[in-house]
């Protein structure tokens, strides 16, 4: 099978005529390159241009908008929200906080103003986006709650491509622990292509936590891009399982002293699920540091790919940086690739990359069966304490405990 395009930029309304020369140049670029496939190296594991052939027959932008869904939120913890449905935003609420601090709207697509070539997912998303938000944080104003934006989608999207596009900036001191929750058994294969761009000033700190809570047909990719001043601190959490195909790209740019950042991902993979995590710490200045961890369980003939780079500058004297990837394997079917690398140009720095896989330690197992479990059961508790390390830095024990029953959920598959 082999996919046909169906895309139309008349489909976005309330263009300007520059904005659609802009997006047809991109789109213009994209019908030229294609979506990407393994001969490019950023893609070598996860060759999307074939995996949409053997799922899609047609891909078409032209998307029916259902306002009417019923919203549903989490119960676990207090918190703000946002509320998306393919992408746009129908309603916000932020009654825990002082409202004035906060500025949340549309995103505005005008603000896109690059082309790259080099990504044509990106190219894409130029010419077709639609939706998505933008939200700013004053100075030295810590949300009280955490805000969850939740993604919803509506019922048919088969064949369909989302593009959407995220703007999230914390000014100097600000702080938030921000959720990124998506939920709805999607029947039928679509598409959903977003960019995030994060900027946080002097001495803000992010956490951003990105959740998948029921299995979908769903293609997505995202890309996040983030950017760092002196003192900044960035946290991101992945627990995203579930989902047919699932690429995070994420690039963080620590720019000034004393920046810092930490990725950490627990992902449980069954039937033909294809998870993969492409990191880029970008260490621009002395003094900041970076850790990464990424943890896979892998089964049926589930893939998990993690590529992970470490690049420092000549002037980025005194980083640290810290990256590893360990993955179980669970059948002969299942797999797992990993790709790490250092480019290091500094010569006063203490860097460090591993990657490791393996089956689970029978000894364990045969140990907890003595202790009268099953061994059904013995084996999804190592899972669960394989996969768990990776929330130790969550010091909020409402949000804490939620996300272990998220993984335990997701590894008992209900």
């Amino acid at each position: 099978m082999k996919q046909s395009y169906d895309f139309n930029i008349e489909q976005i309304k309330n263009l300007s005529p520059e904005e659609k020369i802009f997006r047809q140049k991109n789109l213009d670029l994209f019908y030229k390159f294609g979506f990407p496939s393994k001969q490019v190296e950023d893609w070598k594991f996860t060759d999307l241009n074939l995996i949409l052939n053997k799922n899609f027959e047609n891909i078409s932008n032209e998307v029916k908008f259902e306002s009417n869904k019923e919203l549903k939120t989490i119960k676990n913890f207090e918190h703000n929200y946002i509320f998306l449905t393919n992408g746009k935003i129908i309603s916000t609420n932020f009654d825990h906080e002082e409202k004035s601090k906060i500025l949340v709207k549309d995103y505005d697509q005008k603000e896109t103003t690059n082309f790259d070539p080099g990504n044509t997912l990106k190219l894409l998303n130029n010419a077709l986006s639609s939706g998505g938000f933008s939200l700013e944080i004053n100075e030295n104003y810590k949300l009280k709650k955490p805000l969850v934006v939740y993604n919803y989608f509506s019922k048919d999207l088969k064949n369909k491509i989302l593009n959407n596009k995220n703007s999230i900036k914390l000014n100097k001191g600000s702080e938030l622990i921000l959720i990124d929750y998506s939920d709805g058994k999607i029947q039928g294969n679509f598409i959903k292509n977003t960019i995030d761009t994060i900027s946080l000033k002097k001495n803000a700190f992010l956490k951003n936590i990105l959740i998948q809570n029921s299995k979908s047909d769903g293609h997505f990719y995202k890309y996040i891009k983030s950017s760092l001043e002196s003192g900044a601190n960035y946290k991101n959490f992945i627990l995203s399982s579930g989902l047919k195909l699932n690429k995070i790209e994420i690039e963080v740019n620590l720019n000034k002293d004393d920046s810092s950042c930490g990725i950490y991902s627990a992902l449980n993979l069954v039937e033909d699920q294809h998870q993969e995590i492409k990191t880029r710490i970008n260490h621009n200045s002395p003094n900041c540091k970076s850790y990464q961890k990424i943890k896979n369980v892998l089964n049926d003939k589930s893939k998990g790919v993690y590529q992970g780079k470490i690049f420092v500058e000549k002037t980025a004297q005194k980083t640290d940086a810290y990256q590893l990837s360990k993955a179980l394997i669970l059948h002969d079917d299942a797999e797992f690739d990993a790709k790490p690398e250092l480019e290091i140009y500094a010569d006063d720095v203490k860097c460090s990359h591993g990657s490791t896989s393996g089956s689970l330690d029978s000894d364990a197992v045969y140990y907890l069966m003595t202790r009268g479990i099953p061994k059904n059961k013995a084996v999804k508790l190592l899972i669960n304490g394989f996969l768990n390390e990776i929330l130790e830095n969550i010091n909020i024990n409402e949000l804490k405990f939620f996300l272990e029953d998220t993984l335990d959920r997701q590894i008992n598959e209900h």
